[in-house]
């Protein structure tokens, strides 16, 4: 017998009880690092003290890091609708662009097409081959395209024959904006260019589905959106790309048994790309917090609330007079970015942390405050952070009344 779903409010109290950062303050800090399951935290504790109590070099130890290894790509596989095959562990979505970007056969000649806010992770590499090999970058400005319609129309006038590459994310960090990847992904296999996405804002924030997108490369980081432990990631390499790109080292994970002349074996599934090094307590955290996100929450449930959250917060935000908000509201996840008329993003963030203990960041690439609403939020924080938001853009920094300040005293 299937157990009954409890009520909202109730299933929203339990999810908050088990993410003990929820209680330090307005989380809206996700899309750098998210709260972590006070579940996994447990779990990786445990791991750590077998390694200090018992150690870490015994041959049963290693094989079971094996199979919590096949684990995590499991989970992650889960999530991005993929094939286990197509899965390989990495350290950070930054690790993941860069294997991409640095798989294909660059010529000298060759150009890479991407977008003016794309996160450092995903142009570094590019603007390195650019250095290095002359490579061309061509840049579609995401601001200027009003919609999906010019937007596609840019991409298509700036992907050529030439054109190795389509470097983009499937939600720009900096703005919250889901850009139409498998659209993009068609004109750019259409010249037979392969399409390397950046999934940072998206794995664990909206339902992904690897095939649908178009991707041939798609890389994820653990902590944020998947509320995993930091040093944690995973690249898909999309079925049709397997012979089209590969990894340019070659670690231990890079082969399978040798052959019967004793010549390694490349693995002919994405786990080539995995190096060595995986810190075996962030394996099992990172595949505990999806396993909790899948089978305790709700990927279902994650995606629905978390996506309706935002639209409120965004909606709430762009009623105030003063504030301008970034993120369309017809194209967005989980992420609002917006500006407050007559402050700067840090003097605004310092009076939302000091009055609500708001948690969010500034975004320095379109000088607005992002924040990242989760699945977890709750209605009274959004209404308490969009008070503060309202208070800010009725008065200047001069004019703002005095908060309430705590003081400690020195003792004797």
């Amino acid at each position: 017998m299937v157990a009954p779903t409890p009520p909202e409010a109730e299933r929203l109290a339990a999810v908050r009880a088990a993410l003990p950062a929820l209680a330090a303050g307005i989380y809206l800090n996700t899309g750098s690092v998210g709260p972590l399951p006070a579940e996994t935290a447990a779990a990786m504790a445990d791991i750590a003290e077998y390694e200090l109590t018992t150690g870490r070099s015994h041959a049963d130890y290693f094989d079971e890091t094996l199979q919590r290894m096949a684990e995590a790509r499991a989970a992650v596989a889960a999530v991005l609708t993929a094939d286990v095959d197509d899965i390989a562990l990495t350290h950070a979505t930054t690790d993941g662009m860069n294997m991409g970007v640095w798989s294909i056969d660059w010529r000298a000649g060759d150009k890479a097409v991407t977008t003016t806010l794309e996160h450092p992770g995903g142009v570094g590499p590019l603007y390195r081959l650019r250095d290095r090999l002359g490579i061309e970058l061509a840049f579609v400005d995401v601001a200027a395209a009003g919609d999906d319609e010019a937007l596609l129309a840019a991409f298509e006038a700036a992907i050529d024959d030439r054109t190795r590459a389509v470097v983009i994310s499937h939600v720009l960090w900096a703005t919250g904006t889901v850009l139409p990847v498998a659209a993009i992904a068609e004109i750019a296999h259409a010249r037979e260019a392969i399409v390397v996405v950046d999934g940072a804002q998206s794995a664990g924030a909206i339902p992904v589905d690897l095939a649908a997108t178009g991707a041939d490369v798609y890389a994820i980081s653990a902590q944020k959106w998947l509320l995993g432990p930091e040093g944690m990631g995973a690249l898909a390499i999309g079925p049709g790309a397997r012979e089209r790109v590969s990894p340019t080292f070659a670690g231990w994970f890079s082969f399978a048994e040798s052959d019967s002349a004793g010549t390694a074996r490349p693995w002919p599934t994405a786990r080539r790309f995995e190096s060595s090094g995986y810190h075996r307590p962030s394996v099992v955290g990172m595949a505990r917090s999806i396993g909790w996100l899948s089978m305790f929450v709700g990927l279902d449930w994650v995606y629905e609330r978390g996506g309706s959250m935002a639209a409120r917060a965004a909606d709430r935000l762009a009623a105030i007079p003063g504030v301008e908000v970034l993120t369309p509201r017809d194209r967005m996840a989980t992420i609002a970015t917006f500006r407050i008329a007559g402050w700067t993003p840090e003097a605004a963030l310092d009076e939302l942390g000091a009055r609500v203990f708001a948690v969010a960041r500034t975004i320095p690439l379109v000088d607005a405050i992002r924040i990242c609403v989760g699945f977890f939020s709750s209605e009274d924080e959004l209404e308490r952070l969009a008070g503060a938001v309202e208070l800010l853009a009725a008065h200047t920094p001069e004019t703002l009344p005095s908060r309430r300040r705590l003081t400690i005293l020195d003792g004797p």
